[in-house]
């Protein structure tokens, strides 16, 4: 498992005093409110950074960094993801999971057969959609809908789904 957890990215700058906007990548944005330290990905290093403020605009998120009080300053940053640590992730529910930690596993029918490895989780508003990259370049694309998603094991590494009908072809 990883031990940060992306939580959104800086897409643009916000005024002229050092505040940015990030489309954030995360299911609760109301945890900016909270969010006092966080890691700036720049040039391949994390940079470790304090948040001064959040505030919201549409579906984005305004961030003042402390230390950074010019446009100057924060221009440099665009594009940059941020992540926290995992210890200060939110809480999750009994059968939640964060995305990153789903990627990898292994999926198999309910029967055993094994389909492949979870490559990549495509978020679509109403349930998101998991790619699994099979034998023979095959993708399958499964909805994350309890119909389909058995049961998921992440001490051994595996997801156990049900194809729906459908999907066998």
């Amino acid at each position: 498992m990883e031990d940060l957890l992306q939580v959104g990215v800086i897409t643009s700058t916000h005024g002229v005093r050092g505040e940015v906007k990030v489309f954030p990548t995360t299911d609760d944005n109301a945890r900016f409110k909270k969010l006092k330290d966080c890691y700036l990905e720049y040039k391949n290093e994390m940079l470790p950074i304090k948040v001064q403020g959040a505030k919201f605009f549409k579906n984005m998120v305004i961030l003042k960094f402390d230390g950074i009080d010019n446009i100057n300053d924060v221009e440099k940053y665009k594009q940059c993801k941020l992540y926290v640590d995992r210890e200060h992730a939110v809480a999750l529910d009994e059968d939640e999971y964060f995305m990153t930690d789903l990627i990898g596993l292994t999926v198999e029918k309910e029967d055993g057969q094994v389909l492949g490895t979870l490559t990549e989780i495509i978020p679509t508003g109403a349930n998101d959609v998991y790619v699994v990259a099979g034998e023979d370049k095959k993708e399958w694309l499964l909805p994350a809908i309890r119909e389909c998603i058995l049961n998921v094991d992440m001490e051994h590494g595996k997801m156990t789904i049900r194809l729906m009908k459908g999907m066998e072809e």
